[in-house]
């Protein structure tokens, strides 16, 4: 589950950690829409996590995290097709669909907690 701890709403019921290369690389690729399902991908040290929606059907919403998981950027409604690169350098980036953001009340500056599957 991934929840705004800050606003005690659900933005996942379901999250999977994206912990080796390979799962990072393929996030949502080829992936059929679930509402319900939330990526993160944790990593050891702060960087610039870009991603690209090549062979992602559907949009996305992008949470980015510091190391105490609290939100320092959010892109909503990414799609397909499309690239996008973070002004700041985070600890996690949160992948969910396209509209959960904004049903959570997710904000910049709340934190987030969640448990990995």
């Amino acid at each position: 589950m991934i929840k705004n701890k800050t606003k005690d709403t659900i933005i996942a019921k379901t999250a999977k950690s994206c912990n080796n290369e390979l799962s990072k690389a393929t996030g949502l690729m080829f992936s059929k829409r679930n509402s319900d399902l939330g990526l993160i991908f944790p990593f050891k040290k702060d960087i610039s996590i870009s991603i690209h929606m090549l062979f992602v059907f559907y949009p996305i919403d992008l949470i980015y995290l510091d190391k105490d998981k609290k939100i320092i950027e959010i892109k909503e409604n990414i799609k397909p097709w499309q690239f996008y690169k973070p002004k700041n350098k985070a600890r996690y980036l949160i992948e969910v669909v396209a509209c959960r953001v904004k049903e959570s009340k997710t904000k910049v500056g709340d934190t987030i907690t969640f448990k990995n599957q």
